[in-house]
């Protein structure tokens, strides 16, 4: 039924009983219909059906709308503001190759962790001295690219002139595709997108970017310098992922003429007079998260227990694990809530109870959500996770 109110969707019991009274209607009140009567069983088949239909034209309804669409159909609606899913994204980074000097390796040589993460190089590259830095880019999507330094010490296909790899910076920037409820959050964040000159224009162009996870910006309106060093009628945009001269080009083209971009990262972009222009913005500052738990088990908890227990935490917080995994976590600003620690731990098997306290690193542990600035972004380790397991 479709009225002023919106959708509303009979269902298999409304159905039946409006196809009973039709029968009482035509035969009489007398007329069986009970659930073993050929009547009764006729009238239930066909109520099924027409339950099934009734839910598809629900889902159609539903398609429409922001809140209440999914896959392919939630796609759809993304245009409409000029954004699209980020699907999933490949690890990047580089990689340091030693060997016989003067040899050539070639794009495409592998490398990998010793968990079996794989990355291959993506341009032929002469080992000058022995030794030579080439990018890489990992061999499937997903988070599971993304690995810490020195990760990287295994030659997939050897040969005697490559003697090692190593990587000496974290490999990052792969991610899983976004779900419907991440890309619903980023459809409402950028309806102000269409706009310009303003700071929700100046986010919705930033979260319109496939790589960015999340933007933020913070102003200074006053006529002074402010705490943080942003000149005076100046702003500062925080970005998490995306490429820095895209994310300048993106901030030239929707901030207002005169007002100064504020940053740590400085890049130079060309208006469209040919002249160049400074524009600057900052990275999100990594806060370093702390956690210790208490678990009491029973008899099913895993001999890893302990080890699936930080990996629990660091994949809802964000940060490396003890085998050299990187997850993305939380976005720019979200609060590490407490009781979603909780879960974590709790979804590991044999669980029965736990005392557990987080906080900063810098700070004290506690029992309660741990707030972060809006150019923040909560990031923890193993090595930050202590897990203490008894009877």
């Amino acid at each position: 039924m479709l009225d002023s109110k919106g959708f509303k969707r009979l269902r298999f019991d409304d159905l039946f009983a409006q196809m009973e009274d039709k029968a009482k209607e035509a035969f009489g009140d007398t007329v069986n219909t009970s659930v073993r009567s050929p009547l009764g069983i006729i009238l239930r088949i066909f109520a099924f059906f027409l339950a099934t239909i009734w839910t598809m034209a629900e889902d159609v309804y539903n398609s429409g709308y922001i809140p209440t669409a999914t896959g392919n159909n939630l796609d759809r609606l993304g245009p409409q503001v000029g954004i699209s899913r980020t699907l999933a994204q490949w690890a990047a980074g580089d990689i340091t190759i030693t060997g016989t000097a003067g040899y050539t390796v070639p794009a495409g040589t592998r490398a990998a962790t010793i968990s079996g993460v794989v990355f291959e190089t993506m341009d032929d590259v002469t080992l000058t001295g022995g030794t030579a830095t080439v990018s890489i880019e990992a061999l499937d999507p997903g988070a599971a690219g993304n690995v810490a330094a020195g990760a990287i010490t295994v030659v997939v296909n050897p040969v005697p002139d490559i003697t090692g790899v190593s990587n000496a910076a974290a490999v990052t920037g792969g991610r899983e595709k976004e779900t419907d409820a991440e890309f619903r959050s980023r459809f409402d964040l950028s309806v102000a997108g269409g706009g310009a000159a303003s700071v929700d224009a100046l986010r919705g162009a930033l979260l319109r970017m496939p790589a960015v996870r999340a933007a933020t910006i913070i102003e200074n309106t006053g006529m002074t310098t402010d705490a943080a060093g942003r000149p005076p009628k100046s702003f500062e945009a925080y970005v998490l992922g995306g490429d820095e001269q895209e994310i300048a080009d993106a901030i030239f083209a929707t901030k207002s003429g005169g007002v100064e971009a504020h940053g740590k990262i400085s890049k130079q972009v060309t208006d469209l007079g040919g002249l160049p222009h400074t524009v600057k913005f900052s990275r999100a500052a990594e806060v370093g998260i702390k956690v210790s738990v208490s678990v009491t088990k029973n008899a099913q908890y895993p001999i890893d227990g302990d080890d699936q227990i930080r990996a629990a935490i660091i994949m809802y917080i964000g940060g490396e694990d003890a085998a050299g995994a990187y997850y993305n976590g939380l976005s720019m600003g979200a609060p590490v809530v407490f009781t979603r620690l909780i879960s974590a731990v709790s979804s590991v098997e044999g669980v029965e109870d736990m005392v557990l306290t987080v906080g900063k690193a810098s700070g004290s542990l506690g029992g309660s959500n741990v707030a972060i600035q809006a150019y923040e972004v909560a990031r923890t380790k193993a090595a930050d996770i202590a897990v203490t397991s008894h009877v």
